[in-house]
């Protein structure tokens, strides 16, 4: 029932804009800081993080193995420091940052928060997104690190934290611990979850 003073059919709130993010990063944390505030101030609302090969398999910047592949379509970080250059000027506790990383995501994760920390931001107001998909360089990719059970415990141990410490970011910016979209469409299926509970995966 409605009264004269109150409409049938109300409005509903307008819906918050789309968050807009560009999976982007070039050559150096510095550099790659100075195109992410330039995106966010032509209206970009988040930021998605690309960090180099090397770092995404747990190199140092100064590592003689990861020479070739430093700085190359992305950026590398390997101590606070990088961080800190990093979001320079940016607050992240404002920030949806997304960072697409798996076999060293708990690492990376970790020196976000540590820059949160160290700027007196409560962890509780963070938000984003941590790829954490280990299992898609088990079927795709290679760029693992560990073998499977270990990988997989460094992948639910950020879960458990998230929820507990950082309950506005999503420990898996996918279906919760599922393989990729694109390697599900190819046939991973739910067998995922077979390889995720067998103890003689590890």
């Amino acid at each position: 029932m409605s009264t004269p003073d109150q409409p049938i059919l109300q409005r509903p709130d307008r819906d918050r804009p789309w968050l807009m993010r560009t999976y982007s990063g070039h050559s150096t944390a510095k550099a790659s800081n100075a195109l992410y505030r330039t995106n966010l101030e032509r209206g970009q609302t988040g930021l998605s993080i690309a960090f180099d090969l090397p770092t995404q398999t747990g190199y140092d910047a100064d590592e003689a193995l990861r020479a070739a592949k430093s700085a190359v379509l992305a950026f590398p970080i390997s101590h606070l420091g990088d961080m800190e250059a990093l979001f320079d000027q940016i607050p992240i506790e404002k920030m949806n940052t997304s960072m697409t990383i798996n076999a060293t995501a708990a690492w990376l994760f970790a020196l976000y928060i540590a820059l949160a920390d160290k700027r007196g931001v409560d962890r509780g107001v963070l938000s984003g997104t941590i790829q954490n998909d280990i299992v898609k360089e088990y079927l795709s990719r290679g760029t693992y690190i560990f073998p499977p059970g270990p990988s997989l415990k460094l992948t639910t141990d950020s879960v458990v934290f998230s929820v507990a410490e950082v309950p506005k970011v999503e420990p898996d910016q996918r279906v919760p611990l599922s393989p990729a979209g694109s390697r599900r469409d190819a046939g991973a299926g739910n067998r995922l979850l077979a390889f995720q509970r067998d103890p003689d995966s590890r």
